[in-house]
C-alpha cells in the first residue's frame, strides 16, 4: 500500500498526520549461522533459510566456519545448498576431516537470485560435544544479462552493437559515430559524442576506418563511479594526419586528445597505435579533432573497468581470514573469526562478529582485529575454601583449577577433589559429572587437641585449650551450657532457655564461645540468637518433668570455625550407648572448692561411665521424695557409685560426648540430677539420639 491508514481518537487527539510507507531497502548481504552457534548443535534438527537478493543479482555464499558430523555422503548430519531444486553443494566434516565433504574456502554462486540452505542434524551424534555446525556470509553479485544466449522468439539480441552490464541490469550502447535509437537497442550513425559510463564499450571515429567526409570535432567522456579505473586499448589501425618533426609526429591539424584529471593531456596523432594506456583514472575525456583538409582515417579503441585493488589483507594470530583471494578489489568483503577460546578485539572492545569492505580509494574501511584468549574471570569463591591453579594462565581459556577447603575445620563434600576447566563459552565447568559445585563442610568431633590420659577416670579438671571446641557457654537468665553442631546451630536443654513453662526470648539468651575462660569468652563480640526452638512435647513448668528435654537455637550469623571453634557430630542413626563406656562432660557449672560450691570461670571437664539404665532408675526410686522427676527411656544416667564425680548446676544443656572412629559425638545433653556429686546419685542426661529427625527437621525447615 502507498499510504497508512489513519484512525482519529477525539479523546485524546485533534489532529492526525499520515506518512506513506516506505520499501524496505533490498538485501544485499547478511549471515546465516547454525542453531546455538559456536555452541555444539543441538540433534534431531532440521532448519531451512530461504535466501534472496534482489532481481539481476545472484548470491554469493562464503563460509567463515564449518564443523559437522563427518560421514561418507554426508548422510547423517549436513547442510545443503540449492537454487530452486538445484543442489549446488551438499557438506558435512571439517577442514582435515577425511571423511565427508568440506567447502574449504571458496565461495558459492547460485544462478540466480535465490539460495535455500537446509541443516539437518540426527539424533545420534557421538561427537556433539565438539561439532559447533557453521557460520557464512552472503552477498549480492552483479548478474552480467549481456552474456546470456540470444532469445529463441527471433528478437535478436539485447542490444543491437554494445550491450553493457550494469548491477542489476544492463544498458544498450553504441558504438562512435552512432547514437542510440528510442527503441534503447538500436544504433544509427552520428558524432554526437557523449558520456560513457558502462563499464565496458567500444569508441571509433566517425566513418572508421574511411576518412569522415567533413571536418569533424567531437568528445568522448567515459565516466565510472568512484572505485574504478578505466583502460584504453587502441587498435592496431590507427591514423591521424600529423606533422613529422625530429621529436616525433606534430599534431597541427588532426588530433585525438586524452585527458585525464590532474595529469597533463595527451595529443596522439601519427600512424602508431599507441596501444595499451592504463588511466588509473575512474574518469577520461577524449576529444577528437579535424579540419576539412587533410585525411585521418581514424582510430576504434574497446575500453574496459577494472575494480580498484586493496592491499592483501595479512593475517590474525589465532584467528582466520576470509576469504582467501589472490587479488582483493572494491567492494569485496573480508570476514575474520577467531580460534576456539579466542575473542574478537576492536580498540580494546570486544566485538561479535566483524566484516570490512575494500573501499574506492583502494583501503580496507576498517582495520584487522586481534584475537584475545578468553577469560573465565574470577573463579567463583568458596566459601571456607579457596581456589588452587593447577595449569594455564589465571581465568584464561583451557586453565584449570582446583577448590580445596580450610583444613582441619572444613572438608569437601563427598572428599571429591574436583577440577574445574575454563571453557569456550567462558565459563568454569567442573571435569567431574557428578559435581557442579564443591562445598566446604564443617570437620566435626575432631578437635586439634586432645585431652591426654582420656581412658583414665579424672574429674574436675581444667580443660586445656581448644580440646572441647564445640563447648557453648550461655548467658542472660542464668548460666547454661550448649554445644555448636552447625555453623548456625546450638544444641542445649529445653530447661536452660525456659523460665515458669515459658520460652525465652531470642534476644534474652546470650551465645558465647571460643575459649575456656569465661571472662575472655564473654569479653569477645557476642553472637545474637535469631530463633529457638524448644521440643514441642517438653512441658515442664513446676521443673518434675525433664522428659523432651531438648532446645534448638539458631544463630544469626553463621559461625567460621577454627582450632577453637568446631562442631561436634550429631550421632550416627546406629549409635548405641554401652554400659561403663566412657564419656566426656564439660561446663562451666558449679565446682566444689575446699568443702564450697562455687560457679567456676574455667571450662571444666570430667570423664563419667556410662550407667545401666536399671541401676540409675533404681538411684532415683530409693530417694522417696515426690518431688524427683520421673526417668524415661529419652534419658540415660552416667556417674560412678561412689559420687564426687557428676555435672552440676551451670552446667546444664552442656555436651556429654562419646568418642568412635576418631570423632566425638554428641550422645547426651546435661538434663537433671538429685544432689550432684552424691553417693549413690547419676547424673541425668537428654539420650540425643532419639530426637535425630526433630533435629534434622528443625534445622531443614529453619
Amino acid at each position: 500500500m502507498g499510504w497508512t491508514s489513519c484512525i482519529i481518537l477525539f479523546l485524546y487527539l485533534s489532529v492526525c498526520r499520515c506518512w506513506p510507507v516506505t520499501d524496505p531497502e533490498p538485501v544485499m548481504y547478511g549471515a546465516v549461522q547454525s542453531p546455538q552457534y559456536p555452541q555444539p548443535y543441538p540433534p534431531n534438527l532440521q532448519e531451512q533459510w530461504d535466501l534472496s537478493v534482489p532481481e539481476g543479482y545472484q548470491i554469493q555464499l562464503t563460509f567463515t566456519h564449518l564443523d559437522i558430523e563427518a560421514t561418507a555422503g554426508c548422510y547423517y548430519d549436513s547442510l545443503t545448498v540449492l537454487y530452486d531444486t538445484k543442489v549446488l553443494g551438499k557438506f558435512c566434516g571439517h577442514e582435515n576431516s577425511a571423511d565427508g565433504h568440506h567447502p574449504g574456502t571458496q565461495p558459492i554462486l547460485s544462478p540466480g537470485n535465490r539460495m535455500t540452505l537446509i541443516f539437518q542434524s540426527d539424533g545420534n551424534n557421538p561427537e556433539r560435544h565438539q561439532n559447533v555446525g557453521f557460520s557464512a556470509q552472503y552477498q549480492a553479485i552483479d548478474m552480467d544479462e549481456c552474456s546470456a544466449p540470444e532469445p529463441e522468439d527471433g528478437s535478436g539480441p539485447l542490444c543491437s552493437q554494445i550491450c553493457l552490464n550494469t548491477l542489476g541490469s544492463y544498458i544498450c550502447s553504441c558504438h562512435h559515430g552512432y547514437e542510440l535509437r528510442p527503441d534503447q537497442r538500436t544504433c544509427v550513425l552520428s558524432c554526437g559524442g557523449g558520456i560513457f559510463d558502462q563499464p565496458e564499450g567500444h569508441l571509433f571515429s566517425p566513418g572508421y576506418p574511411n576518412p569522415p567526409d567533413h571536418a569533424v570535432s567531437c568528445q568522448y567522456i567515459i565516466s565510472m563511479e568512484l572505485g574504478f579505473t578505466v583502460t584504453l586499448n587502441f587498435t592496431d589501425n590507427f591514423h591521424i594526419e600529423s606533422v613529422d618533426t625530429e621529436q616525433g609526429p606534430n599534431c597541427v591539424h588532426h588530433w585525438l586528445q586524452v585527458t585525464i584529471p590532474n595529469r597533463e593531456p595527451m595529443k596522439l596523432c601519427g600512424g602508431k597505435s599507441p596501444g595499451l594506456i592504463d588511466t588509473n583514472s575512474n574518469t577520461v575525456t577524449l576529444e577528437y579533432h579535424t579540419d576539412d583538409e587533410g585525411l585521418s582515417r581514424g582510430w576504434s579503441l574497446d575500453y574496459s573497468t577494472n575494480r580498484v585493488k586493496c592491499p592483501i589483507p595479512g593475517s590474525v594470530d589465532k584467528g582466520r581470514v576470509t576469504p582467501l583471494l589472490p587479488e582483493y578489489l572494491y567492494r569485496d568483503y573480508i570476514f575474520v573469526r577467531c580460534d576456539q577460546g579466542y575473542k574478537l578485539m576492536m580498540d580494546g572492545e570486544e566485538v561479535q562478529g566483524f566484516s570490512t569492505m575494500c573501499q574506492n580509494n583502494g583501503q580496507w574501511h576498517l582495520p584487522l582485529p586481534e584475537c584475545h584468549i578468553i577469560d573465565c574471570g574470577e573463579p567463583e569463591p568458596l566459601l571456607n575454601g579457596g581456589v588452587t591453579f593447577l595449569s594455564g594462565s589465571q581465568n584464561q581459556h583451557l586453565s584449570v583449577i582446583e577448590y580445596h577447603c580450610n583444613g582441619p575445620f572444613y572438608s569437601l563434600l563427598g572428599d571429591i577433589t574436583v577440577g574445574f576447566t575454563c571453557e569456550a563459552d567462558r565459563k568454569w565447568r567442573s571435569n567431574s559429572k557428578t559435581v557442579v559445585k564443591p562445598i566446604c563442610i564443617p570437620v566435626c568431633g575432631q578437635p586439634t587437641k586432645l585431652i591426654s590420659a582420656y581412658q583414665r577416670i579424672i574429674g574436675g579438671s581444667d580443660a586445656p585449650e581448644d580440646t572441647i571446641p564445640w563447648q557453648v557457654l550461655l548467658t542472660g537468665g542464668g548460666r547454661g551450657g550448649g554445644m555448636v553442631i552447625g555453623d548456625r546451630w546450638i544444641l542445649t536443654a529445653a530447661h536452660v532457655v525456659t523460665s515458669e513453662g515459658n520460652q525465652s526470648s531470642p534476644e534474652s539468651v546470650k551465645v558465647s564461645f571460643g575459649g575456656t575462660n569465661v571472662g575472655t569468652i564473654l569479653e569477645s563480640p557476642v553472637s545474637p540468637a535469631a530463633s529457638i526452638h524448644v521440643h514441642p512435647e517438653y512441658n515442664n513448668p513446676d521443673l518434675r518433668h525433664y522428659n523432651h528435654d531438648i532446645a534448638l537455637i539458631k544463630l544469626q550469623d553463621p559461625i567460621t570455625f577454627s582450632s577453637s571453634v568446631m562442631p561436634i557430630c550429631l550421632p550416627a542413626e546406629d549409635a548405641t550407648y554401652h554400659n561403663g563406656e566412657m564419656g566426656l562432660v564439660s561446663g562451666f557449672g558449679v565446682t566444689e572448692t575446699e568443702g564450697r560450691q562455687i560457679l567456676t570461670n574455667t571450662l571444666k571437664y570430667l570423664q563419667l561411665p556410662v550407667v545401666d539404665q536399671e541401676t540409675c532408675s533404681q538411684s532415683i526410686t530409693s530417694l522417696e521424695k515426690s518431688t524427683v522427676p520421673d526417668l524415661t527411656n529419652n534419658m540415660f544416667c552416667a556417674g560412678v557409685p561412689e559420687g564426687g564425680k557428676d555435672s552440676c548446676q551451670g552446667d546444664s544443656g552442656g555436651p556429654f560426648a562419646l568418642r568412635s572412629g576418631g570423632r566425638f559425638w554428641a550422645a547426651g545433653i546435661v538434663s537433671w540430677g538429685v544432689e550432684c556429686g552424691k553417693k549413690g546419685r547419676y547424673g541425668v542426661y537428654t539420650r540425643v539420639t532419639n530426637y535425630l529427625n526433630w533435629i534434622n527437621k528443625t534445622m531443614q525447615e529453619n
